[in-house]
């Protein structure tokens, strides 16, 4: 079908959008934040942008009218700003998972759900043996992001994706979540599931493992040998597409994730970081001990560890192996690798929490972590970008200039630390 008056080029279609954002704008907040009209723009731009990235990719035309027959902007999503609009305000974020970690890794919350999981994987105990020997990935791993991700199943998702993603793409700046919309429309395309039975997260993200629908393409698998991937009813799919996912980035069998350990006050903190990995037998040497008291295993002595202290010198420190940072392309965040891992040796081993507990830190807002990041970059640190966020980078920049400014290293922000860097 050729292009009809509303399929512009999408070049030109986003100019005279944002033209049209800022002259509503410019009339007022009471003109900006008319509704009606930004939902009309949002139309225009389903019907021009959205529809010729899914033509170019092969949806059919049919596909796109269904799934956005009856999708307006979803105004419920907090923290969204449609072109049109007036920002509100932006509130102070604090990182509460590392104010307080402690709560993250709730030992009778956890105990719970290991013991759930131990059940089930007596349930699916084939399905887990099939999945473990084809990708490597064991199969209380594999439990373990099933229950992070949707509780093993029993956690409703209960989004039309479309709604969600087509309003948090027309929202974004970036071309990234217009491409997941993309996706999301070539998924019910080439008929792996009905467009009325494709929910998602408040996020976007689909099904019991809470994959993104690009991820959805790349690393759905069949686990029941139905000929499909129906990660949103089949636990069997669920199980196989989580191992495929771990597997194709990565994972190495036959290792581990990482073992707690006890680091010796004159071993520096700012060691952190997969970029100063050893082999474990080097840590070992050097008097890090699994906290335990027992030895790393012999068969893990050869390969390569790094040391990781995600809350500084307040929290437990570990050395994981490369397949931690597998489980970091899953979700980036340290503590939900940290949780996959302790949850799944729940599962396994019937084992505890960590031994070294999380001290109890004052609230560092994102914005003091960005400005304590600025100035470390300033005095020539790598923080890993100015985030907000507290990666291996940052505590590890902190460690370096406290050890140089005769402080105690503690490789993590505090309150105030900020005023420490113009004394």
């Amino acid at each position: 079908m050729a292009k009809g008056a509303l399929y512009w080029n999408s070049n030109i279609l986003r100019l005279i959008l944002l033209f049209a954002a800022s002259f509503a704008f410019s009339l007022g907040p009471a003109v900006a934040q008319d509704r009606a009209v930004i939902e009309q723009q949002f139309q225009t731009w389903l019907e021009g942008v959205v529809w010729d990235k899914a033509k170019a990719e092969g949806v059919s035309q049919d596909t796109f009218r269904r799934a956005f027959a009856e999708v307006t902007l979803n105004w419920d999503l907090s923290g969204l700003v449609f072109p049109g609009m007036e920002p509100d305000t932006p509130q102070e974020q604090n990182q509460a998972e590392f104010r307080a970690p402690a709560k993250y890794f709730d030992n009778t919350r956890l105990d719970a759900t290991a013991s759930i999981g131990r059940r089930l994987a007596a349930q699916h105990a084939n399905t887990l043996a099939t999945v473990e020997a084809t990708s490597g990935v064991p199969a209380r791993i594999v439990m373990a992001i099933w229950a992070r991700e949707s509780g093993y199943g029993r956690v409703p998702i209960p989004h039309n994706t479309f709604h969600i993603l087509g309003s948090r793409a027309y929202a974004s700046t970036g071309e990234y979540l217009t491409n997941e919309l993309i996706a999301a429309l070539k998924i019910v395309d080439t008929g792996h599931i009905p467009i009325k039975e494709m929910k998602s997260s408040w996020a976007g993200a689909l099904g019991q493992p809470q994959f993104m629908p690009a991820s959805y393409l790349a690393y759905a698998a069949d686990g029941d040998g139905d000929g499909r991937a129906d990660i949103w009813k089949s636990a069997a799919d669920t199980m196989a597409s989580i191992a495929n996912f771990l597997a194709v980035h990565g994972w190495a069998a036959g290792r581990d994730w990482g073992f707690e350990v006890s680091v010796p006050a004159s071993i520096s903190c700012a060691l952190e970081g997969p970029d100063n990995a050893r082999k474990i037998e080097d840590w070992d040497a050097m008097g890090i001990k699994r906290i335990s008291g027992n030895r790393f295993p012999l068969h893990e002595l050869q390969g390569e560890g790094s040391l990781l202290m995600p809350a500084g010198r307040h929290g437990p420190a570990f050395i994981v192996t490369p397949n931690f940072y597998v489980l970091k392309r899953y979700n980036r965040s340290d503590l939900y690798a940290l949780y996959v891992g302790n949850l799944g040796d729940r599962i396994e081993y019937s084992i505890g929490g960590f031994k070294a507990g999380w001290k109890t830190m004052q609230t560092t807002y994102r914005s003091n972590i960005g400005a304590i990041q600025r100035q470390l970059e300033a005095l020539g640190h790598d923080v890993g970008g100015a985030d907000g966020l507290v990666g291996f980078k940052t505590r590890r920049a902190i460690g370096e200039w406290q050890a140089a400014n005769k402080h105690q290293p503690t490789c993590f922000p505090a309150p105030g630390m900020q005023e420490l860097f113009t004394e």
